[in-house]
Order: C-alpha cells, then sequence, then structure tokens
C-alpha cells in the first residue's frame, strides 16, 4: 500500500504547531504593551477629575501622608477614599462644576476610577514602605509634584534607573523627616548618604540582589 503521508508531513506539522505558538506570544505580549504603556514621561496624565497637587501641596501645604496614608506601612502608597476629599469639600468650592464627579461619588457611593500615573510589570515587587522606612524621598521618585497642575511621570521606572540609585544609594538617601520635604537638598549628599545607609541598616551587598525586585 502506497504511503498517505509525505515522509516530512510529521515536520510540517510541527514546524507549524510551533508558528502557532510563537504567533499566540506574541499576540499576548503586544496585548500586554497595550494595556500597560506606561504614560510618557513629563506628558499630563487625564483623570476624571483634574486633581492639581500644585495648588493641594505647593499652595495648600498639604503633607503627601494626609491622602496617600498607607504610604509609610503598605507596599501600596494608597489611593485616598472620596470620604478624604469631602473633608474638605464638602464646606470648599462645592459649587466647582469640576468637582462634581467628587460630590456625585460621594453622594451615590460610587467610586471613582482614577488612571494610574505609574504602573510597573507584574514581575516586578515594590514596596512604598521599606523606601520610606530607609529614607527615600517622595520627590525621587515622582518628582517635584508640588509644582504639577497635573499629575505626571517624571521617572521613566525602568530597571536600569531603579539599579543606579541600589548601586548608588547615597546619592539619594534623606533624613526620614525630610523624606516628604519638596525641593530639599543636602549640603554634602555623599557624607550624608554614607552616614543614613549605616543608621538604616541597609545592606548594600543585597541590593541588586534580583530576589529583590523580582519575586
Amino acid at each position: 500500500m502506497s504511503q498517505i503521508f509525505h515522509p516530512r508531513f510529521g515536520l510540517f506539522v510541527k514546524l507549524a504547531l510551533l508558528a502557532v505558538l510563537v504567533l499566540a506570544s506574541a499576540a499576548v505580549l503586544a496585548w500586554r504593551g497595550l494595556t500597560n504603556t506606561p504614560h510618557r514621561i513629563d506628558e499630563a496624565v487625564e483623570q476624571p477629575v483634574p486633581f492639581s497637587h500644585r495648588h493641594h501641596v505647593g499652595d495648600d501645604g498639604i503633607d503627601c501622608r494626609y491622602c496617600h496614608d498607607t504610604v509609610e506601612t503598605s507596599s501600596f502608597a494608597g489611593i485616598p477614599p472620596i470620604s478624604t476629599c469631602m473633608t474638605c469639600h464638602s464646606q470648599l468650592y462645592t459649587d466647582q462644576a469640576m468637582l462634581k464627579p467628587v460630590v456625585d461619588s460621594w453622594q451615590r457611593g460610587v467610586a471613582l476610577h482614577w488612571t494610574r500615573v505609574h504602573q510597573l510589570p507584574d514581575f516586578v515587587y515594590f514596596n512604598h514602605s521599606i523606601h520610606v522606612a530607609k529614607g527615600v524621598g517622595c520627590e525621587s521618585c515622582h518628582g517635584r509634584v508640588d509644582r504639577m497642575a497635573l499629575t505626571m511621570r517624571t521617572q521613566p521606572l525602568s530597571m536600569q534607573w531603579c539599579l543606579d540609585c541600589h548601586r548608588a544609594p547615597q546619592n539619594h538617601l534623606r533624613p526620614r523627616e525630610e523624606e516628604f520635604t519638596m525641593g530639599w537638598q543636602a549640603r554634602d549628599q555623599q557624607t550624608l548618604g554614607l552616614a543614613l545607609i549605616k543608621r538604616y541598616h541597609i545592606d548594600t551587598r543585597r541590593l541588586t540582589d534580583c530576589s529583590v525586585c523580582h519575586r
């Protein structure tokens, strides 16, 4: 009886399955890239309410921790609930059109959906609280938010950018009492930074271990 399939039929099937697998993987990666594309640096991120850090932080002097109240204790800085906004805005600017979504959210009990400004990949582990505990200021990653009419990214948050800090933390550390101070600068950053490494018991030998950020 003559052979039904070509001698190389099995090879063709394997190559076809491999091609399907490669295309499927590429499609998944492309989809994740489109859905998780980070916002451009120095480009304002559109929000349901045009919240101004410049007004709240720069003009009114509100401390970061008033709204981001878990930044010292949690891996997530925390997005303030509407009740935090309404501690002031139940009395101030209640008739402003731009605040209508906030008032409606409060009255209806439906949360506002803010757009994340910083979006790290799923395979990256980042903990806000440990950075705060070790002397990293908000400004180091988030920039001068006290000057931002609308919030935007100021740093790439790339692996190389993180490693630059982890390899030389003395260039970035602050006393804990100055971590939330915008525009603060040390007189001698190197000397202070090296002293803070000892004070905060930072093991610089482990800062570049893969498992620190990838778990």
